[in-house]
């Protein structure tokens, strides 16, 4: 089997032959394989096959709002767990350019303990009613592994599922999805989050997890998802040592042949921290912002941010320095 990763370029001087992909174009890629040399072809010798992933038009980038309802979050644990303050914040992200709005119960951070379901859905049902009774038309993902949860949520006003577990941890979810006909985010992970920075090995990182998120996909849609409602994330951090986490970014646009949108999660992330030299989360939005405007040059069409300000001035300026003639 070989992998197309198309190689990107921006700016508005685009030859006739260029295959357009999340906001970006291209005319050649990089062929990759687990047993033949790296080399590189023209766009115009893709098969039919290589090419169909890339016909769909995928919206301008969008910034994914993280809200946390928790009180042990790696970065902002505690300080949206009320529910007032909950809504507040998110109706801020959403003045600031949030697109999406990711609510969150459960903590995901290394070493992380599974949150009870009923304790989780009282952390984020709530907020979600509570934010829709204020005005908030944004769309609302909830970020969960559990299908309980998820129904509450989507009951409550939620019309997205965001799950790191990649739709692994509960059988339910995926069919409470596929019946409710709602989009989904579906995450590579190593293990789980108590256990998945225990020194996570791979044969190759980006084809591993390109592999994991293709055979997820074709099971989502034989369990009835349709693949316009799928978006994948490479899961950044997520099972993931700082030199995976560099090589999943550095060819990120691999994923486009997944023939979905791509989500990045890699805000404030530990990697950041250590090569931006911030040791406290909070101060890591120069370095996620980076993180983001490099991926974006490679057709990522979503990114979720905590600091959404930050992230949304950087994009429109991104944009208008591209497009400028």
């Amino acid at each position: 089997m070989r992998y197309i990763r198309p190689l990107m370029q921006v700016g508005p001087a685009r030859p006739a032959d260029a295959i357009m992909c999340g906001g970006c174009w291209f005319t050649h890629a990089e062929v990759l394989s687990r047993t033949d040399t790296r080399h590189f072809i023209a766009a115009s010798d893709l098969t039919h096959e290589e090419r169909a992933p890339f016909a769909r038009a995928w919206p301008a980038p969008q910034i994914m709002g993280i809200l946390n309802t928790t009180p042990d979050s790696f970065s902002d644990g505690g300080q949206h767990n009320a529910q007032n303050d909950a809504v507040a914040h998110g109706q801020a992200l959403i003045e600031q350019g949030a697109d999406i709005l990711d609510i969150g119960g459960e903590s995901t951070r290394p070493g992380a303990h599974v949150v009870p379901v009923e304790e989780e859905i009282a952390r984020t049902a709530p907020v979600i009613h509570a934010s829709r009774a204020a005005g908030v038309t944004t769309p609302i993902s909830i970020d969960t592994r559990k299908a309980a949860v998820a129904e509450a949520a989507l009951d409550a006003g939620a019309s997205i599922v965001n799950d790191v577990s990649g739709f692994t941890y509960d059988p339910d979810l995926a069919r409470l999805c596929a019946d409710r006909g709602v989009p989904v985010c579906v995450m590579h992970a190593q293990g789980d989050p108590q256990t998945m920075q225990n020194n996570p090995t791979y044969d190759d990182v980006l084809l591993d997890v390109y592999d994991f998120l293709a055979k997820r996909i074709q099971t989502l849609q034989a369990l009835g998802v349709e693949k316009h409602n799928i978006i994948a994330d490479p899961g950044i951090g997520f099972g993931k040592k700082q030199e995976h986490n560099l090589s999943l970014l550095n060819r990120i646009s691999l994923y486009h042949s997944l023939g979905v949108p791509i989500l990045l999660g890699a805000s404030r992330k530990r990697f950041i921290g250590t090569l931006g030299n911030a040791p406290e989360a909070s101060a890591r939005a120069p370095g996620s912002v980076a993180v983001a405007l490099a991926a974006i040059a490679q057709g990522v069409q979503i990114v979720r941010a905590h600091d959404v300000a930050d992230h949304a001035q950087a994009i429109a300026l991104w944009r208008a320095s591209v497009a400028h003639r």
